[in-house]
């Protein structure tokens, strides 16, 4: 009998791809269109992860509401004009691609994608990194409430007739693992990203690895043991 496949949802920004360059210039360039102090880069790494709307409100918190609008527009447009360069690429972690090649080869595995990126942002990703049919089921914040709402995970399941027993989340933030907590699934905190291993294992996570070796190693055999951690 064959075994049930394994959902394995990745987080992108901090997780897959290296985009903290574009995030923090594009946000501090839209606080100075506004005529606004410019927030610390490392106030803009904490909202990393979650929907404009809730990162824009979490940073400017005294802005009205068409305030935070023009600070959206305006981080959208210079994220848009950063990405016409090289310079303004989103380029993957070392490590990353060979692990989702090996991933997606394996008929007992579906990978997901559930990010804070709009749906545009995800598809200039994808081309830009050669995913085109890595992902069975793509979650933005264009589809569902930001994290660590659990919608992106139920949605994913749902269109990959997946259970929560059989489904992992992989994420640097604890927007993820608390996700991942409100939908019941099993999941891992990387520690590259945006928050410490400390926060990942406060908000839920049931494994942290250090490295892409150490992920691999967990996502070949699949079981995500509680409170445990994966050296590299």
């Amino acid at each position: 009998m064959a075994s049930t496949p394994t959902l394995i949802v990745f987080d992108c920004d901090g997780t897959l791809a290296d985009s903290q360059h574009l995030i923090t210039e594009a946000m501090q360039f839209a606080f100075a269109s506004a005529g606004l102090a410019a927030p610390e880069r490392s106030a803009i790494w904490r909202t990393i992860g979650l929907s404009m709307p809730e990162a824009i409100a979490d940073l400017a918190p005294d802005q009205c509401q068409a305030g935070r609008t023009e600070l959206i527009r305006a981080y959208r447009e210079r994220c848009m004009d950063l990405r016409q360069n090289v310079a303004g690429r989103e380029p993957m972690f070392l490590g990353a691609a060979p692990l989702l090649s090996n991933l997606s080869a394996r008929e007992d595995v579906i990978l997901g994608l559930a990010t804070g990126k709009s749906r545009r942002g995800v598809a200039r990703f994808i081309e830009q990194n050669a995913l085109d049919g890595v992902f069975t089921t793509i979650q933005t914040a264009d589809d569902a409430p930001s994290k660590p709402n659990p919608a992106m995970l139920h949605q994913a399941m749902k269109e990959t007739g997946t259970s929560p027993g059989a489904a992992i989340m992989v994420g640097d933030t604890s927007h993820d693992m608390l996700m991942a907590a409100s939908a019941n699934v099993a999941s891992i905190g990387v520690t590259w990203g945006y928050h410490t291993a400390a926060e990942l294992q406060r908000s839920g996570a049931r494994m942290i690895v250090r490295s892409f070796q150490a992920l691999a190693r967990v996502l070949d055999g699949r079981e995500v043991a509680p409170n445990c951690e994966a050296m590299a």
